[in-house]
């Protein structure tokens, strides 16, 4: 079963070329009015091709307005152990929303997937997820291995007196999208990898501690405290960057008290050892 990008627009049809490469099954779907493009296939109204894909793919990614959307899937849905992971992402690639069938369809860890790949904002509002409210940012070595990485998010979690359960999201810059090991430590730990683009990590305007090391040899500031402040909204640190097993980790907590004029209220957070 195939995942079927879905567009009305020119802009719309970037975005899905853009996603298309790193789906070895996807579909490209294209509204007539737009310029012939030889790739994609192309349908008149998007409550027809809805209903013509809803039931053989497994992911259907709208790049649209999520009204049209939901009008477009509204008679078709049936049960979420059935219907379709569905997202929504905005014409300029800004929010990636996990529509239907979040859990049970993929649409959370699908979201997430196009977030990354996009540099967009990912929306995901199911109970079970919002709920959490930590958000772990992790910097490693290249070749670290997933249970080094493991121990140390462990370790840095009971520092604070939390667990993995807890966490809504792993973190780290998207010059680690590649990195085996702290993808198989996310998916082993059944916590979602966010990553940040290098450049809002360098235009990031909260406090957080430099590091001359990770600025000499990735030519960012620092990784672990500003990927986990950046990943969530309203955070603030609860461990400050933490060496544990050569794995560089900070905790931010989501939905703090603080003025969002004052970003040293913001990213205050209270001392905690650097281990080595």
């Amino acid at each position: 079963m195939s995942i079927a990008l879905i567009s009305l627009s020119a802009e719309g049809l970037s975005i899905a070329r853009r996603l298309a490469p790193h789906f070895s099954d996807a579909e490209i779907y294209v509204h007539e009015s737009v310029a012939e493009a030889p790739e994609v296939r192309r349908f008149t109204k998007v409550a027809d091709l809805t209903r013509e894909v809803f039931g053989r793919c497994r992911g259907l990614v709208y790049i649209m307005p999520s009204g049209v959307v939901v009008r477009a899937i509204a008679p078709l849905v049936e049960h979420k152990l059935k219907d379709p992971a569905v997202v929504v992402i905005d014409v300029l690639g800004r929010w990636a929303i996990s529509l239907l069938c979040g859990h049970e369809g993929g649409a959370n860890p699908l979201t997430l997937r196009i977030a990354n790949l996009l540099e967009a904002e990912p929306v995901i509002t199911t109970t079970s997820e919002a709920a959490k409210d930590l958000i772990v940012g992790v910097g490693c070595r290249r070749g670290t291995p997933a249970e080094t990485i493991i121990a140390a998010i462990t370790e840095a979690l009971a520092l604070v007196g939390h667990r993995p359960q807890e966490v809504r999201l792993l973190a780290s810059a998207d010059l680690k999208a590649d990195e085996t090991g702290l993808l198989q430590a996310a998916e082993q730990l059944a916590i979602p990898l966010r990553l940040i683009a290098g450049a809002e990590i360098r235009a990031c305007g909260r406090l957080f501690a430099h590091s001359t090391f990770v600025e000499d040899k990735v030519a960012l500031p620092a990784v672990a405290e500003p990927v986990a402040l950046l990943a969530g909204r309203r955070t603030q640190l609860i461990l400050p960057k933490t060496i544990i097993k050569s794995v560089t980790v900070a905790i931010a907590r989501e939905n703090c008290s603080w003025s969002a004029s004052d970003p040293a209220t913001a990213s205050t957070a209270p001392a905690a050892p650097s281990r080595s």
